[in-house]
């Protein structure tokens, strides 16, 4: 859902004994399938933080319980949901560039993990699980079907403007109820909309994952689902809530 570098392919041909991808592929598949799991390999990371910086904010009382108490935990929470803003700034510029790449994206992901677990600390459990194994079937699910259609030669270019114009929508909607609360039906939309347009993401994203990024361009390849898996538990989160009061 992010501004990304462009995309690049590789050259080569395919060599006889290993399945390609996807119909008329122009590299080799063992190339490209090394790429893959380098990219879930570091989503996998970046999840594992997530969960386990987030299940310390949940489960340490005393630390949601200073972000709410106070001015200094009132502000660092605020700098905490914009840091994320801050950083993909230069991670746009260094994302070839090593260790600092890695550096940026655990910044990255640490600050987003502290966003996640505050939001989670109030909310009930049972919304949290109903929104964590929805979001595990719904990820593998579109997963599994991107890569059978990748092999059957469909393609998903044609959602980018709809996504695009999709995820403007939902920031207006978003503002919207900010300023004016219209409630809980209206939050049940929002999050239902959500859920809708980023699993939209997740097959954009994970195509262009099989056919598009270039070797250079896995920090961005595991950002954009890192974040498309994060907003749709959010988004699922957001629905869940609404529905329980």
């Amino acid at each position: 859902m992010w501004a990304r570098p462009p995309y690049a392919k590789g050259g080569g041909g395919v060599e006889a004994g290993i399945r390609a991808l996807y119909p008329v592929m122009l590299e080799p598949p063992e190339l490209r399938w090394s790429f893959i799991r380098k990219i879930y390999s570091i989503l996998s990371a970046q999840m594992l933080i997530t969960v386990a910086v987030a299940a310390a904010v949940v489960s340490i009382h005393p630390v949601s319980h200073f972000f709410v108490s106070s001015s200094a935990g009132l502000g660092l929470y605020v700098f905490l949901i914009i840091l994320p803003f801050f950083v993909i700034c230069p991670l746009y510029y260094y994302y070839q560039h090593y260790p600092l790449n890695y550096l940026l994206l655990g910044i990255f992901t640490v600050s987003l993990g502290f966003a996640v677990g505050l939001t989670c600390a109030f909310t009930s459990g049972k919304v949290i699980l109903e929104s964590v194994v929805l979001t595990a079937l719904v990820v593998v699910s579109l997963t599994i079907y991107t890569f059978w259609a990748a092999a059957r030669a469909y393609d998903f270019t044609f959602l980018g403007p709809f996504l695009f114009s999709s995820i403007m929508i939902l920031f207006v909607f978003g503002l919207i109820q900010v300023l004016f609360p219209v409630g809980r039906i209206s939050a049940m939309i929002y999050g239902g909309l959500a859920a809708i347009i980023f699993c939209g993401f997740i097959v954009y994203d994970t195509d262009n994952l099989i056919k598009r990024y270039s070797y250079d361009d896995y920090i961005w390849a595991a950002v954009a689902l890192y974040l498309d898996i994060i907003n749709l538990f959010l988004s699922l989160l957001t629905l869940f809530r609404a529905a329980e009061r």
